[in-house]
């Protein structure tokens, strides 16, 4: 019988470091490892238990949690331990699981409970969480009865406040900004129950502006800490909230 991780008394973050090993490289001319992101010298430190990342898309900001989130032992297409909600068999994406074979990690201690939210395979996990609650005799949780936004806050609310680790990959894509600020408020509740751990990437400056967050910014140059302000998205919806009319004549002109 499979033993029950018991909870730990220990605050987040769990997750200490990771790095890259170029000796698990196995062909440096393959994606992922051909990233600017992934030099040999790559690493990245958590120091608190939320750590926001934001970058333009193509940067690898989904590649890097895809890979944290497989030697979490998650799938790489989201979902909590053991989940294989999606069917990989034919699949061409290139994901960033193929990253996790070059990853090596610092764990205190090391935490498997959680979840890996993509927004992506969002219905797919859905899907297989209905089916599981079935395959036993419970009352499925039917997040997808509820519209698209109103059923990843739901999910939220329900599988990411007990302990683990909990990696979000742009999840204010369905939210509206009122939503997003529900979302806020459950990073909040997560956050104070002191056993957390999240790592986000996302493009919403509503969710960068969480506080006591560790915020990075990723480029081609890499990682490298960032305040709200000095973002370009913070500084594309202010020049847009300033002048809205000028500010898309001039874009839709360039």
């Amino acid at each position: 019988m499979a033993r029950r991780q018991r909870p730990i008394n220990m605050p987040a973050p769990y997750l200490r470091r990771v790095w890259l090993d170029p000796t698990r490289i196995p062909n440096r001319k393959a994606y992922p490892f051909v990233l600017p992101l992934l030099r040999d010298e790559f690493e990245l430190s958590f120091d608190k238990a939320i750590t926001i990342i934001v970058g333009e898309n193509g940067t690898g900001k989904s590649t890097l949690l895809e890979g944290i989130a497989v030697m979490a032992d998650y799938d790489d297409a989201g979902g909590g331990k053991g989940y294989r909600a999606v069917d990989h068999g034919r699949a061409v994406e290139k994901m960033g699981g193929s990253l996790a074979v070059a990853l090596r990690a610092s764990w205190l201690p090391k935490i498997t409970n959680g979840w890996f939210f993509r927004a992506e395979s969002f219905f797919s996990v859905a899907r297989y969480v209905d089916e599981a609650a079935l395959d036993v005799g419970d009352i499925p949780p039917n997040f997808l009865s509820y519209s698209h936004g109103e059923g990843f806050l739901r999910f939220f609310e329900e599988r990411c406040q007990r302990q683990g680790i909990f990696i979000f990959d742009e999840p204010e894509s369905a939210l509206s900004p009122s939503r997003q600020i529900e979302f806020l408020k459950l990073l909040h509740r997560m956050h104070g129950t002191g056993h957390c751990q999240v790592i986000m990437a996302t493009h919403a400056p509503v969710l960068m502006a969480y506080p006591n967050a560790t915020l990075l910014r990723l480029t081609k140059y890499g990682l490298e800490p960032v305040s709200l302000r000095e973002t370009d998205h913070y500084r594309l919806m202010r020049e847009f909230c300033d002048d809205p009319n000028g500010f898309v004549e001039a874009a839709i002109e360039e």
